[in-house]
């Protein structure tokens, strides 16, 4: 359904769409789990880096089902295994550095500037790989961005601007989450209390990378 002001096409939707996209960014998932990582490893500034690659991602894919590309490798078997595969890989690797970490002995201060260990830059990757290795993110770009989008008018500028209110929501979720996590740091920074985050996040992302990599 949609309002014509002045000749203009506005979805009269996007308060259900905010909605939509705010809780699918809360739900748990490996996006979840790896902004609880960098938080907890590199601080606050590693964690905005992952967020601005993970918000990258949800613009590539989004814009990708707007030309219908998403809509060509889901429609090919082939394709979106190798992308599946390649995403559930990514998610086990992912997991298994966070186990093996949790080995070792826990920082009882994590570097408050962050940043430290991989950068922004690779912040930024980690995060963008571990969206676009996610194809259940394309799914929902191919499945549910559609439903709001108008009629008539631009078809593909409109799936744009929807996937553009889609990477912000979801950015200004994580970015409250990652600050919540970073003002329990003095909680979870205690040995015992990190090395079970580090160990729960590492199994979940493993499980994850696992269920992707399999289909499931």
């Amino acid at each position: 359904m949609t309002c014509d002001l002045e000749g203009i096409e506005v979805p009269t939707r996007l308060p259900v769409f905010l909605i939509t996209t705010w809780l699918l960014a809360m739900l748990p998932g490996a996006s979840l789990a790896l902004m609880t990582r960098q938080t907890l490893e590199g601080g606050l500034r590693t964690a905005r880096a992952t967020i601005a690659g993970n918000a990258t991602g949800l613009l590539i894919w989004s814009t990708a089902a707007s030309a219908g590309l998403s809509a060509v490798l889901l429609a090919d078997p082939t394709a979106y295994a190798v992308v599946r595969i390649v995403g559930g890989i990514v998610l086990i690797a992912l997991g298994v550095n966070t186990l093996r970490a949790s080995r070792g002995t826990a920082s009882p201060h994590p570097a408050p500037g962050g940043g430290h260990r991989s950068g922004f830059w690779g912040a930024y990757t980690m995060g963008l790989g571990t969206n676009l290795g996610n194809p259940k993110a394309g799914v929902f770009a191919i499945s549910v961005l559609p439903q709001f989008v108008t009629a008539q008018g631009p078809v593909l500028l409109s799936s744009f601007g929807l996937g553009v209110v889609w990477a912000l929501v979801t950015a200004c979720w994580y970015l409250l989450f990652t600050w919540a996590v970073s003002r329990g740091r003095d909680l979870v920074s205690r040995p015992a209390v990190d090395r079970g985050l580090r160990v729960a996040t590492g199994v979940v992302l493993l499980l994850l990378g696992v269920t992707v990599a399999a289909g499931v």
